[in-house]
C-alpha cells in the first residue's frame, strides 16, 4: 500500500512559519496527495525526531531557526554548497534510510531578485551587505556563484564579518558599521540579512542618503513586508524587493524533490503564505 508523503518544518518556535500555508496550496493546486507540518522541536530532541519521521511516513523536512547548522551533525549527506553555507534548510529522507541536506536559501533569494528585479547586472557593480549570520553566508555564497564582482560586507560586530572574509574570500571587502552608510555610494545592490526592522525589533538604522536611484534594495525580513529600509530606499527611487519571495522560492527545489512537481512562485502562492 503506497503512504501518503508527509513533510514539514521543524524549528523553535514554529507557529509564525508561513510555510505550511504555502506547501499545501501547492498540494492542492496539483492535485497531489501529501501533508505539510509545523513541528515545534527542542534541539535535546532534534536527532531523536528525524530519525524517527522517516518510519512515519515523511519524505523529507525544512529546519529553521535555531537548528540550521546542528542538522549538518545530524545528517548523512551533505550538499557542497550546505557544506559551505555551514547551514542546511532542507532535508530529504532517503529510501535507503540517509538522511540528505541541502541549503536553498541561496537559490531562493537569486531567483527572487530575478524575478523582483529582472534588470538587474550580477557583474556590473559591488554588492552590500549588511549583516554577517547564517541568512548572510547563503547570500554572500549565491552571490559570489551569479559573479557579483565584489561584496562590502558590514556586522555590528565586525569580528563575524571578518569570519565571512576568511571563509568567502577576496572579493568581499570588510566594512565597520558605523561607516555602513558609506558602502551604499558603489552598491548596484543593497541586501539586508539582519533582522533589523522585523516587527518587534529596532529599525536599521543605517544612513540611505549614499544609495543609489539605479540601485536595487532588498530586505530579508519579510514582517512587515515593507520594512522601513524598503520604503525609504522606494522614495529615493529605487528598485526594491521584499523577503518574501526568498521564502516561496527556496521552498520549490524542496517541493519538487519530496512531491514529484516543480511548483510556481505566483501571485496565488504569495497569497497563500499571506493568509
Amino acid at each position: 500500500m503506497n503512504r501518503i508523503p508527509l513533510a514539514g518544518v521543524i524549528g523553535h518556535p514554529i507557529a509564525h512559519s508561513k510555510s505550511p500555508q504555502l506547501h499545501q496550496h501547492w498540494l492542492k493546486m496539483h492535485g497531489l496527495q501529501g501533508y505539510y507540518i509545523p513541528m515545534d522541536v527542542m534541539s535535546d530532541d532534534l536527532e531523536n525526531v528525524l530519525k524517527t519521521l522517516p518510519k512515519m511516513g515523511f519524505v523529507g523536512v525544512n529546519i529553521t531557526v535555531p537548528h540550521k547548522e546542528h542538522v549538518m551533525q545530524i545528517a548523512d549527506l551533505i550538499t557542497d554548497r550546505a557544506t559551505l553555507i555551514g547551514a542546511a534548510n532542507t532535508l530529504i529522507f532517503r529510501k535507503d534510510g540517509k538522511i540528505h541536506a541541502d541549503n536553498t536559501d541561496g537559490f531562493g533569494f537569486i531567483e527572487n531578485l530575478r524575478q523582483g528585479a529582472p534588470d538587474w547586472d550580477p557583474k556590473a557593480a559591488p554588492a552590500a551587505v549588511l549583516g554577517a549570520g547564517g541568512a548572510a553566508r547563503a547570500v554572500v555564497a549565491a552571490l559570489l556563484d551569479v559573479g557579483v564582482p565584489e561584496i562590502l560586507i558590514s556586522n555590528r560586530t565586525k569580528v563575524r564579518a571578518e569570519k565571512l572574509q576568511d571563509d568567502f574570500g577576496k572579493r568581499l571587502t570588510v566594512v565597520d558599521w558605523v561607516q555602513a552608510g558609506n558602502i551604499l555610494e558603489d552598491a548596484s545592490l543593497v541586501v539586508n540579512t539582519t533582522s533589523l526592522g522585523m516587527m518587534g525589533k529596532p529599525d536599521l538604522r543605517v544612513p540611505l542618503d549614499g544609495l543609489q536611484k539605479s540601485a536595487v534594495v532588498t530586505d530579508l525580513v519579510y514582517a512587515p513586508l515593507k520594512t522601513h529600509l524598503l520604503l525609504e530606499a522606494e522614495a529615493a527611487g529605487c528598485t526594491t524587493v521584499d523577503g518574501l519571495g526568498m521564502l516561496l522560492h527556496q521552498a520549490v527545489p524542496a517541493f519538487e524533490r519530496w512531491f514529484g512537481q516543480r511548483p510556481e512562485v505566483d501571485s496565488a502562492a504569495r497569497a497563500a503564505a499571506l493568509r
